[in-house]
């Protein structure tokens, strides 16, 4: 929203009013006084008029160890759930950006800003998830092949994206994914004939699961992985 909007919108004065707040310096944005008009205003932004605070919302960007056994939901009747994870102090309008099923361990993000998560998980924007797989039987040789040319998923009645698998042992590999289907990974891994045992996500994009977080376990993002993300 442009800040003589927001000006109307948060207190009493009018249009014609809130320019000429804003042009004669009185309204400060994060402790900066500010004169255009137009600067945009989003909801995590502390704005004051005169010292009067119209406005303040603290933005949370948190990487999170999921550890198994936790449901990617933020409530359930039946199960914990990662939001159990975080103090009740911090959960307040939290959600997750790019969900793990209950048995998937590894990078979870959570945050209150909309527009940050949206982007990170945005199918168009293909951003890379990379897993620790581990499978119950060998993987196949031809593996490689058939991920890098997409696995046929029936229920959707699609192709996946090429995908990347990087063999570590005959029953380990590092995957990577430019989508998040339902339980993608293990239906890639059936499709061609084995089962998935465990599923550790390692990243998404540039951010990496810091190897110092215990299950568990959450901190921060740096600002330097919020610009990656």
């Amino acid at each position: 929203m442009r800040l003589d909007r927001f000006i109307c919108k948060h207190t009493e004065h009018g249009h014609q009013q809130a320019k000429r707040l804003v042009a004669s310096g009185r309204v400060s944005v994060n402790g900066e006084v500010v004169t255009n008009l137009r600067a945009e205003i989003d909801r995590f932004m502390c704005v004051e008029l005169d010292g009067r605070r119209l406005q303040q919302q603290q933005s949370h960007y948190l990487m999170l160890n999921k550890p198994t056994g936790y449901l990617s939901a933020t409530s359930d009747p039946q199960h914990p759930t990662v939001l159990e994870l975080v103090p009740p102090e911090l959960r307040t309008n939290l959600h997750l950006a790019g969900r793990l099923d209950r048995a998937t361990t590894g990078l979870l993000l959570l945050t209150n800003d909309g527009l940050w998560s949206r982007r990170i998980t945005a199918p168009e924007q293909k951003i890379p998830k990379v897993y620790h797989v581990t499978t119950a039987e060998p993987i196949h040789l031809d593996a490689e092949a058939c991920f890098a040319a997409g696995v046929w998923l029936a229920r959707e009645g699609i192709f996946t994206s090429p995908a990347q698998l990087e063999r570590i042992s005959p029953c380990e590999a590092h995957l990577t994914i430019y989508e998040g289907r339902h339980h993608q990974v293990k239906r890639m891994f059936a499709a061609i004939g084995n089962a998935v045992t465990a599923l550790h996500r390692e990243s998404m994009g540039s951010i990496r699961l810091d190897p110092d977080l215990a299950p568990g376990q959450y901190r921060p993002l740096t600002a330097t992985e919020l610009k990656q993300g």
